[in-house]
């Protein structure tokens, strides 16, 4: 520094003396059905996966099977327990899943999604946390459609001059 340059002073942000409040739930706590189970429907691709979720011991059975056992994939099991390692629920609750349409990659996201979405029915102070982590939005992204003379969406026939 010169003698005609003035030191530049920092202005530091007072520090916070009360406690951070905790985020309100947005909405109340969904209603369980007859078999005390809350609901949530999750969609990708042409999967379409519904959830059914209640306190128990941990069961997760994907169309009447274990999740092991119907995902082979590494992959694909973890994106199925993902919400629940997030919000600390593995273990805590019995996971009933329905799914079809699609291939293993679009129902194991489906499932992602639709186990999100009960756990926020089910406890509304946890949305923060899956909103935080991206799991409360859906993937809209479909296959596009193949357009009249050509082979596929984008592809084209070889052209040929002559």
């Amino acid at each position: 520094m010169t003698e005609t340059e003035a030191p530049v002073a920092v202005a530091q942000a007072p520090a916070a003396t009360e406690p951070v409040e905790q985020a309100r739930p947005l909405s109340e706590p969904a209603k369980p059905d007859k078999g005390g189970f809350i609901w949530g429907t999750g969609r990708r691709k042409s999967s379409v996966a519904r959830v059914r979720i209640k306190p128990g011991e941990g069961k997760f059975l994907v169309n009447k099977r274990d999740v092991n056992e119907y995902f082979s994939e590494p992959q694909h099991k973890a994106a199925c327990h993902k919400p629940l390692e997030v919000t600390d629920t593995l273990g805590k609750l019995d996971v009933h899943v329905n799914c079809h349409g699609g291939g293993i990659t679009g129902q194991a996201e489906a499932i992602l999604l639709g186990i999100a979405r009960a756990l926020k029915g089910y406890d509304p102070t946890l949305e923060a946390t899956l909103r935080g982590n991206n799991l409360l939005t859906r993937d809209p992204r479909q296959v596009e459609r193949q357009k009249p003379g050509q082979p596929g969406a984008r592809k084209r026939f070889q052209f040929s001059k002559r």
